[in-house]
């Protein structure tokens, strides 16, 4: 397994749709275990594919690590589809390996369901509440070019990412 980079905001390749995967083969595998790797190394509970600059569906969660870093039970998904959600709302505070140090508080559906594939090409479905559907949708918003500063107001969105361009201008 290897660390992979992650793109930081603002990035083009952050704001495009990424591809479905044809099947969960040992290439989307490999991808998976970096992703997993990278995301604890980060340290995270969510990456998607296209914040490592791959266009793929294909996202890694794990929202049950323990305060020492040790991992919990990962979760594996390739082409997530969403495919019902509660109408009742939930705000949770969100924060995003590609926005470093940037947390804002974003209203979602409390419950949803997720069909997707896993790590061993199997179809399956997910039922979710609370932090795992939170970091569900907001992972799978990634793969769809969305950022959770898109679900802010334009104000607040634009005072982020005009922070983190700077920093990035700095840091080059």
């Amino acid at each position: 397994m290897s660390l992979l980079p992650i793109i930081i905001a603002p990035d083009q390749r952050l704001k495009r749709p990424a591809l479905p995967v044809g099947s969960v083969n040992s290439e989307v595998r490999s991808l998976m275990d970096n992703m997993l790797e990278t995301m604890y190394e980060a340290p995270g509970i969510g990456l998607a594919a296209p914040q490592v600059g791959v266009s793929a569906r294909v996202l890694v969660i794990d929202i049950n690590m323990n305060d020492k870093g040790i991992p919990g039970e990962p979760l594996l998904v390739a082409n997530p589809k969403l495919i019902w959600t509660s109408k009742a709302l939930n705000t949770t505070e969100e924060g995003c390996l590609s926005l470093p140090t940037q947390y804002s508080e974003v209203k979602r559906p409390a419950k949803i369901r997720v069909a997707f594939t896993d790590q061993d090409n199997q179809t399956k479905e997910v039922e979710a509440d609370g932090l795992l559907a939170a970091c569900l949708q907001h992972e799978m918003d990634h793969l769809d070019g969305v950022l959770f500063v898109d679900h802010l107001s334009r104000l607040k969105r634009n005072m982020i990412l005009k922070k983190l361009a700077k920093n990035k201008r700095h840091n080059q």
